[in-house]
């Protein structure tokens, strides 16, 4: 009784040492960086809140990513006006279809932006242009007041 009670406080302990350690991994990096000048990774360009709050109050053509991770989205029950969400590993799929040179603003609640900015260079690497990433991301956007809508259920 005591031996199976040790192995199971061993598999437990286990257990919890490989939920902690592949808690903390990050999705792939898309196989095809976009390449700048002399074969360095093209740098991700940023919008402010207010940039995208003016863009979006003058109806300007473009398409917003919400690529908060589906906990996350999940929790809220707003996103913003007009955005579409999608898990980082779909982002080109999801926008197959779309003209490369429309302008595309992706955004997410990781605290420096990491799962937008992935996004943003897969969508650069399948020849998008204009490739933003919302600067604070969700917070960000909050507490400037920007403009947002019920999330579709």
């Amino acid at each position: 009784m005591k031996l199976n009670k040790r192995i199971a406080g061993v598999v437990a302990v286990l257990g919890a040492c490989a939920t902690i350690a592949f808690a903390d991994q990050k999705p792939d990096a898309p196989r095809e960086k976009p390449q700048g000048k002399q074969g360095q990774q093209a740098a991700v360009e940023f919008i402010t809140a207010e940039e995208l709050k003016a863009k979006i109050s003058k109806n300007e053509p473009l398409a917003i990513l919400d690529l908060r991770a589906e906990s996350a989205y999940s929790q809220s029950d707003k996103t913003i006006k007009g955005s579409l969400h999608t898990k980082v590993r779909k982002v080109v799929t999801r926008l197959r279809d779309a003209p490369r040179e429309k302008e595309v603003v992706t955004y997410c609640a990781c605290p420096s932006g990491e799962a937008a900015g992935i996004a943003a260079r897969s969508l650069m690497a399948s020849g998008f242009k204009r490739v933003r990433v919302l600067k604070g991301g969700w917070n960000a956007w909050l507490q400037a007041g920007g403009q947002v809508e019920a999330r579709p259920f």
